[in-house]
């Protein structure tokens, strides 16, 4: 058996978490391969909306195994607030969520590095979700991280306290005082007592090797989804540097973040939206700072799941699109908001950049550090609302046009179309 990856294709909030939830009942596991806290995958279960941030988005399918895979980052604070929330709905993770003893811990002075250093950075900041993503993972390779393993160790407080130590002395040179500081509404000391409390939860959950795990799963035939967060565009090497994660969010990362080899590898489903949107700081080609600009943020409800902030919106990208689906080695594509642009007469397409005079049909190194004007081309919209479910051919005739000239642009097909939030708003050829 091949493990299948699906992933984001643009600057992260595909819509990947629903998709994930659509494809569940197709597989035997669903495994997370990178990212942490800072992930925000929402999923609209019968109306009702659930936004997971470190747990795999197949964790509602009670018969499936979901597992936090090595190169996940952890706060233990944060998941054991997203396993309260699985509690009042009904979901016991108890039973079906597996966490990789190599999995890296996002301690709370990880969250004060991360502050100190994006108000070092001033207006050059790079957007982060303050969630520690990026200190963790440059202890993780500076080698001084600690492990979800090692919770399990007599000397595990000692550790801690050590590493914590070590931050302090960094957090100084900012001229942060790390007791007088505040994390989530309460006092660093209070914070850290939870996480501590937090950790005693965690002991209670099947810690295991999940590179051993998903290798037997493998020899026994069991089908396997690789989840990932964020997107391609925020790759650490591929995307937009410096503004980017700190992971690898594309489909390579699947085999450092599971431990898998990329003979492995099956299908890739790429996932983007119609549009383009981006949170934070960087290059984004296409951002529409107009009215038109607002109504896609007002009609997708572009806020940010996890930091609640405004997302910047735009037309789709193709040079971009193309990029992350070569990376990728996408196999299947997931459209997802297509029913954000039910209300256009005409939606625009960006074909190629102009920089310095030059036209550019790539997403070269240089459109991250020069000025781009995008060149565009425009396609009637289907100014129709959307029936949920349903065959292909039924869509418009405008949206089946619209569809077309992205698949002959990229050379591949949709496979799935998501017409709304609801796991039933899903059109699947």
């Amino acid at each position: 058996m091949k493990i299948d990856v699906l992933l984001g294709l643009q600057w992260g909030d595909e819509g990947k978490g629903k998709i994930v939830d659509v494809l569940t009942p197709e597989y035997d596991i669903i495994a997370r391969f990178q990212g942490g806290p800072n992930a925000g995958h929402t999923l609209e279960i019968g109306g009702d909306r659930h936004v997971l941030h470190t747990i795999p988005s197949g964790i509602f399918h009670a018969e499936k195994v979901n597992i936090i895979g090595n190169g996940v980052i952890i706060d233990p604070y944060i998941l054991n607030i997203e396993i309260e929330k699985l509690y009042t709905k009904g979901v016991d993770p108890k039973k079906n969520l597996y966490i990789s003893k190599r999995s890296h811990l996002i301690l709370p002075t990880h969250r004060m590095l991360d502050a100190a250093y994006e108000q070092a950075l001033g207006k050059g900041k790079i957007g982060s979700t303050l969630k520690g993503i990026g200190p963790c993972y440059t202890d993780k390779t500076a080698r001084y991280g600690l492990r979800i393993g090692e919770i399990l160790s007599a000397d595990f407080k000692d550790k801690y306290m050590a590493l914590k130590e070590r931050h302090k002395r960094i957090l100084e040179s900012y001229d942060f005082d790390l007791e007088a500081q505040v994390l989530d509404k309460m006092p660093f000391a209070d914070y850290e007592k939870l996480w501590f409390e937090a950790i005693e939860k965690l002991k209670q959950f099947s810690l295991i090797d999940s590179e051993l795990y998903i290798h037997q799963a493998l020899k026994e035939g069991k089908r396997i989804l690789a989840e990932g967060a964020q997107g391609s565009l925020l790759d650490i090497d591929f995307g937009s540097y410096p503004f980017v994660t700190s992971s690898n969010t594309i489909t390579a990362g699947v085999c450092s973040g599971l431990g898998v080899p990329p003979t492995a590898i099956g299908k890739v489903f790429g996932v983007f939206k119609a549009y383009c949107t981006r949170v934070g700081s960087g290059p984004f080609p296409t951002e529409l700072m107009d009215e038109t600009g607002e109504t896609i943020r007002q009609n997708g409800h572009e806020f940010g799941s996890t930091t609640g902030r405004p997302r910047r919106c735009g037309w789709l990208d193709l040079p971009a699109l193309k990029y992350a689906i070569m990376l990728n080695g996408v196999t299947d594509l997931v459209m997802m908001k297509s029913d954000v642009l039910n209300s256009f007469e005409d939606i625009k397409v960006c074909t190629s950049y102009m920089i310095e005079g030059q036209q550019v049909s790539a997403l070269t190194f240089e459109t991250l550090y020069q000025e781009v004007n995008p060149l565009y081309i425009s396609r009637p919209g289907w100014n129709s609302e959307l029936q949920s479910g349903g065959a292909f051919e039924s869509l418009p005739t405008a949206m089946l046009d619209y569809i077309s000239y992205i698949e002959s642009a990229v050379e591949l097909p949709i496979k799935i179309l998501s017409t709304g939030p609801g796991r039933e708003q899903t059109v699947c050829r």
